[in-house]
């Protein structure tokens, strides 16, 4: 496996993960053949590395492990207290609601997106065995949508998950009609590729954890976000 490192400091390095490799080990690990990041960089390393956060395992970017257990329970307070800002660029169809059974509850309601305005979507967000689904007794969910423009027949949008629910990204765009490109598992019709749904991490801003400077991190770290 090709594993991309972005930036390495003393206690993190962020890689670049390629869609259709697992972040850690799943929990069926003995029998799961899919590639794993976690497993291949602690091996190439030869130390033990902490997960500070994850990408499913058909979205590629920028994924942060931590390399030592101090940096990791700071990292993860981080996270935790809503001081990094994690940025996704998703490719989508335009808005159709035709993915959505009717006997699933969905208010349908068609909009027009518009360039640089910031839509604020919220959800009670709660995980079931193969995808995430709106429910009273789910978590609260934050999303912050811009439209970016048109590209062909698909829509840009840039995406900031103010938390870190489950699949929170690829519901939220699905619900409001916008399934991402290649995420049959939430309705799209276009293929993307083997393994891979046309979303990427592709910046994360330390900017307001207060001691990420003394870890070494610079203000954001950012990539392409080209897919």
């Amino acid at each position: 496996m090709i594993i991309r490192r972005i930036f390495e400091s003393d206690d993190f390095v962020l890689i670049d993960k390629l869609a259709g490799v697992l972040t850690t080990p799943s929990r069926f690990e003995e029998e799961d053949i899919r590639l794993c990041l976690g497993t291949a960089l602690q091996a190439e390393m030869k130390q033990q590395i902490y997960p500070v956060h994850r990408l499913d395992f058909e979205v590629s970017g920028l994924v942060m492990f931590a390399k030592n257990a101090e940096a990791h329970r700071q990292s993860n307070a981080w996270f935790e207290n809503k001081l990094v800002q994690k940025t996704y660029r998703a490719l989508t169809t335009p808005q159709d609601f035709s993915h959505i059974p009717a006997n699933i509850s969905n208010p349908r309601i068609t909009f027009e997106p518009k360039a640089n305005e910031t839509l604020h979507w919220k959800s009670q967000l709660l995980r079931g065995k193969k995808r995430t689904y709106e429910s009273p007794q789910g978590k609260p969910s934050l999303t912050l949508a811009a439209f970016l423009g048109t590209t062909k027949d698909f829509l840009l949008w840039d995406l900031q998950p103010v938390t870190g629910r489950p699949h929170q990204l690829r519901y939220e765009l699905s619900r409001h009609g916008f399934p991402i490109v290649g995420d049959a598992l939430y309705g799209s019709k276009v293929p993307f590729g083997e393994n891979k749904i046309a979303l990427r991490s592709y910046k994360i801003d330390f900017s307001k954890a207060p001691s990420a400077k003394a870890f070494g991190l610079p203000p954001a770290v950012e990539i392409e976000a080209e897919f």
